[in-house]
């Protein structure tokens, strides 16, 4: 099956109207959430590490009812294996080229539509809320997919720390770049620094993590140290590394991907084994294991995340891919 798009529909008639007309109950459920957050953190339920450095222990996490129970793919491939860019093509590219990277002193800048702008570090990031493992799946569009214990919290508890105005309506996010640590980058033929994005409900949703640890320690280089966004219903483009800056938006943000190949790579990017990549079958994927590749499995809608079905409610998946 072919990926249709039609690119003279304005961004403004992409949303389902149910979507923004739902947004203030979502909002004041955020704000309750993060309340319940900061109470458990000044009830001493953590205690943050100050400094992420690779292979920092992170301790003290709260296991998440988001996780899978499926058996976590290795460490060794998920940190050897991958994609980031801005390290090369490679997918051996990143834990060869990142190991240099500097992530000390980090920081992230929040700006937009919000009453609150402001610009974080990585300790008041790790702040914000407790810590939580969650054990989820993630779906690559070449076909492979992996199960990883990640950490962090829901991205919605530093939304609420800055509170979205009405006119937000989307959420851009940014990657660091920097072309003397990262001078591979230039061969990909991409544009940087990367950029992703997502509509406010799906950034707003508890299952959109920010992230900065996996397998119980700091994120390692090469899988986006120090801090990130995984979002697990969505192929892994979307999981945006090394993110430096934020911004609440009214209109529907330039992604990279999409920038560079818009009959492949839409805005949304959801997990749907009823629509095929160009050049990729959707409808089964390769789980890495020991050996790198396992047996085939049936790939699931939405990745399996049934949770977030109501956002696209009444949309044509096929024609908002």
């Amino acid at each position: 099956m072919l990926i249709k798009k039609s690119d003279d529909i304005p961004s403004s008639e992409i949303t389902p109207k149910t979507s923004y007309m739902n947004r203030r109950t979502l909002l004041i459920g955020t704000a309750a959430g993060a309340i319940a957050l900061t109470a458990r953190s000044s009830a001493g339920w953590f205690q943050p590490t100050p400094v992420l450095a690779d292979g920092t222990q992170l301790s003290n996490l709260t296991k998440s009812a988001y996780s899978t129970n499926e058996a976590a793919t290795p460490r060794e491939l998920v940190t050897t294996y991958n994609n980031f860019y801005e390290f090369g093509g490679s997918k051996a590219d990143p834990a060869r080229n990142a190991g240099k990277f500097q992530t000390s002193p980090w920081s992230v800048s929040v700006e937009g539509e919000v009453a609150k702008p402001r610009t974080f570090t990585m300790d008041e990031i790790l702040k914000l809320a407790p810590l939580e493992e969650r054990i989820h799946r993630h779906r690559c569009v070449e076909g492979w997919s992996i199960v990883v214990p990640w950490i962090g919290y829901s991205f919605n508890v530093l939304a609420k720390a800055v509170q979205p105005t009405s006119r937000a309506r989307y959420v851009a996010f940014q990657t660091y770049y920097d072309p003397k640590q990262m001078p591979l980058a230039r061969s990909t033929g991409l544009p940087f620094p990367y950029l992703e994005g997502l509509r406010l409900d799906e950034a707003m949703h508890p299952l959109a993590l920010l992230c900065v640890g996996m397998y119980g320690k700091a994120l390692p280089n090469q899988d986006g140290a120090p801090v990130r966004m995984v979002i697990p219903w969505k192929y892994g483009f979307k999981s945006v590394k090394s993110v430096v800056k934020i911004r609440f938006v009214a209109d529907q943000p330039p992604t990279t991907w999409n920038a560079a190949n818009s009959r492949e790579y839409g805005f949304y990017a959801n997990v749907n084994p009823e629509v095929d990549d160009p050049r990729y079958s959707q409808a089964s994927e390769m789980r890495l294991t020991g050996s790198l590749f396992g047996k085939r499995i049936k790939t699931l809608m939405f990745n399996g995340y049934d949770q977030v079905a109501s956002l696209y409610a009444g949309m044509d998946l096929h024609r908002y891919y």
